[in-house]
């Protein structure tokens, strides 16, 4: 079957001059029109899989095209054109369903490379030609449990994506299994047997975070005593995996882009760069275009990395899997702790389904580790959970609905009463915890509020863990992301 020409709507005559010149000559064959109706018109005639649509049209808003393309054909991969200075503009059609933005002026390459990823995607999504059986949900990655369509969407992506090359964009809540969905990515690609070398941008102190991605030679700096590669360098052959990117600093976000366009590193000292083969996964739980939008995130740099994006649901839209994760954890904390667990009692059951869970995954492994390690099976009972879940329990008992602005495990509001007779240690930890939960889970979010550098929350947390080791029940999660 022969796929159809591209559309792209410009109402500049010389500008749609020069994009049909650069796309035919690229191989592409292109269909054109001036205005709002000629461009909806050819549409619903050529039904494209791409669409290069200018926001700014004489007789109608490009908005409102978009979203009249996107309810045609949902499937539609719109690449929406807008001038410099109007990045708001096209944060709102990205919000609607476009696929990508350009900003005019933009480079002959950056334009077919949209292109190019757009039909390559919008390819990949298109069901075989021939009758295919029945569609099963796919197997979930290593690292992965559920079998919602969420998910299942999910999956597919990474195993398509796994086979390219191409940068992968990862977004989703804290607690969602970001560095599982690299970690997958890395395992269906031809690299699997390289390295995968992690990399958390908010955790590592900004005046190390350019050594620790690029390394440094002894003497370099006070206190570089010996050689160091840097993440980079170590991940040659394999993937490297920048989680947090959008905590990354601006400075460093310069070098990053030039590593990105040279494929080479040159450690702090070094007087020359050395080549490196390196995919990069990255991954955030801040809206990357906003932080663009705010200027705390390089534009081009967005560009290079947001190639192929995977969005991580959150818990809470994904239905039975709650339960599915659950039941998968349990087996495997009570083999751990050697407690004969093996179900979870109905309430239970129902509970889960029905909490907003803010610090998703990561939160109900944490639930279920506390009522594991204190309790003795054969079932998880309502009682063997934290206070604050009996108690949500109860509200939606009584009221038949949850309160959104408690539930799901997040900490009552510290009463003076509460703090009487701790220590100051305590009181902080307290204090930090909290915020974290209210914040969902989002250490960098938390950070701020605090106003600490979120590398501060994290040396501390690591801290409380080692302090209270021979206690599992506040252990932070280790092997338990198996069941991301």
């Amino acid at each position: 079957m022969s796929v159809p020409p591209l559309l792209l709507i410009e109402d500049t005559p010389s500008l749609q001059m020069i994009y049909e010149t650069v796309l035919r000559n690229a191989g592409y064959k292109v269909v054109s029109a001036s205005t709002a109706a000629e461009g909806l018109a050819a549409f619903r005639e050529l039904k494209p899989q791409v669409v290069l649509l200018d926001l700014m049209l004489p007789d109608r808003p490009g908005q409102e095209l978009l979203q009249e393309f996107l309810a045609l054909a949902p499937e539609t991969r719109v690449i929406v054109v807008t001038a410099n200075g109007s990045i708001n503009r096209a944060v709102e059609a990205m919000r609607a369903g476009a696929y990508e933005f350009l900003l005019k002026p933009f480079n002959e390459q950056r334009f077919l490379h949209a292109v190019e990823t757009a039909l390559a995607e919008r390819a990949a999504a298109d069901p075989a030609p021939a009758p295919a059986p029945p569609r099963t949900t796919p197997e979930p990655p290593s690292g992965f449990v559920g079998s919602s369509p969420q998910m299942a969407a999910v999956y597919d992506r990474i195993a398509s994506v796994g086979r390219s090359k191409a940068t992968v964009f990862i977004t989703g809540e804290s607690g969602t299994g970001k560095e599982i969905c690299a970690q997958a990515v890395h395992a269906a690609s031809a690299r699997a047997d390289g390295p995968f070398v992690p990399m958390n941008c908010a955790a590592i102190p900004r005046d190390l975070l350019e050594s620790e991605v690029f390394g440094h030679l002894k003497g370099a700096f006070t206190g570089a005593l010996a050689d160091k590669p840097g993440a980079a360098a170590v991940a040659d052959g394999g993937t490297l995996f920048l989680d947090e990117i959008c905590e990354m600093d601006m400075g460093l976000q310069t070098k990053l882009l030039r590593f990105l366009q040279t494929s080479t590193v040159q450690p702090i000292g070094a007087s020359h760069p050395r080549k490196v083969n390196v995919r990069i996964v990255c991954a955030t739980n801040r809206d990357p275009l906003e932080e663009v939008r705010l200027g705390r995130f390089r534009e081009d740099l967005y560009y290079r990395l947001h190639v192929v994006p995977i969005h991580l649901p959150p818990l809470r839209e994904r239905g039975e899997d709650v339960v599915e994760i659950a039941q998968s954890a349990l087996e495997k904390l009570s083999a751990e702790e050697e407690h004969n667990f093996d179900r979870l009692a109905p309430e239970v059951a129902d509970l889960f389904r029905r909490l907003p869970w803010p610090g998703n995954v990561r939160q109900l492994l944490n639930v279920l580790r506390h009522a594991v390690v204190l309790n003795q099976g054969p079932e998880i009972t309502l009682d063997m959970l934290p206070i604050a879940l009996q108690q949500e329990h109860d509200r939606i008992t009584a009221s038949g609905h949850r309160m959104p602005e408690e539930v799901g495990g997040a900490a009552k509001p510290i009463q003076i009463e509460d703090l009487i007779g701790r220590t100051l240690a305590e009181i902080e930890q307290m204090v930090i915890e909290g915020t974290i939960a209210r914040e969902g889970g989002s250490l960098p979010r938390a950070a701020r509020v605090l106003d600490v550098s979120p590398s501060t929350l994290y040396r501390k947390r690591e801290a409380w863990a080692r302090k209270d080791r021979d206690d599992p029940a506040d252990e932070p999660e280790k092997d338990l992301h198996a069941t991301h």
